[in-house]
């Protein structure tokens, strides 16, 4: 059973980063509006920025429910594969990084902190994805394809963490950091209890006191995790630190 985040004598350390992949690791949420768009208007549709929207950060199964109502005449199966099929041609010519996520993952690998990678995209685009990075940064990937229920829903966190526990039983949601940018993704990790990171990129994130927020990843280092994770071990946490204002 996990730990809660209010049980006492947790050891603040940090010992796993889980990053989200599109928008968070990845800039690739163009490149699905864009097929969106494209399956859509195939259709006799149209697709708006506004609806685009929506489908950000949910599980591909929720997005292609939503597809079918814009006038898409195919199963939701079908939805996901085409969609997939024409990101995975996109990352192959080029793979947007996000700014300062290759910089974290790097200082992370080589601090000894251990990453996975959770994400609604299916396995066969995160190991596109992975398959670009120098080095074996991602220990293990917990896709869409993989896990029942998507975000909101905190099952593929879980189950991140109940992997990582399987070769250290002391690690605990306490000592694991998420790194997301939408709101149902937040929602996930926040559920999950995990010490949470939001990094709004599409679409903006409520106000919420159980997690920080970044404006971007881009100079901020392995101690700015480590913060966090000692702050909820300590629940005192200075509000200028949690609002990413800190140096």
């Amino acid at each position: 059973m996990l730990a809660s985040a209010t049980q006492p004598f947790v050891k603040a350390e940090l010992k796993a980063a889980l990053w989200d992949m599109d928008g968070t690791l990845v800039d690739t949420e163009p490149y699905w509006i864009a097929a969106e768009r494209t399956l859509v208007e195939s259709y006799g549709g149209a697709w708006s920025h506004e609806q685009a929207m929506q489908l950000v950060g949910q599980s591909l199964m929720h997005s292609a429910g939503i597809l079918q109502k814009a006038g898409v005449n195919l199963e939701k199966r079908e939805i996901v594969d085409s969609l997939s099929a024409q990101v995975i041609d996109r990352l192959r010519v080029e793979v947007p990084w996000r700014p300062g996520a290759k910089e974290l993952l790097d200082e992370l690998y080589q601090s000894g902190v251990r990453c996975a990678l959770v994400t609604m995209s299916e396995g066969p685009m995160a190991r596109e994805v992975v398959a670009n990075l120098p080095k074996p940064y991602f220990e293990f990937l917990i896709t869409g394809d993989t896990v029942s229920q998507g975000k909101p829903h905190p099952e593929a966190y879980l189950a991140a963490v109940e992997r990582l526990r399987d070769t250290d039983p002391a690690l605990t949601v306490d000592h694991c950091v998420a790194l997301e940018d939408s709101v149902p993704g937040v929602a996930s990790a926040i559920a999950s209890g995990v010490v949470t990171v939001g990094i709004p990129h599409q679409m903006a994130l409520p106000e919420d006191a159980r997690r920080a927020t970044w404006d971007t990843l881009q100079g901020r280092k392995v101690s700015d995790l480590e913060a966090l994770v000692a702050a909820r071990a300590s629940a005192t946490m200075p509000a200028a630190a949690f609002l990413g204002q800190a140096n």
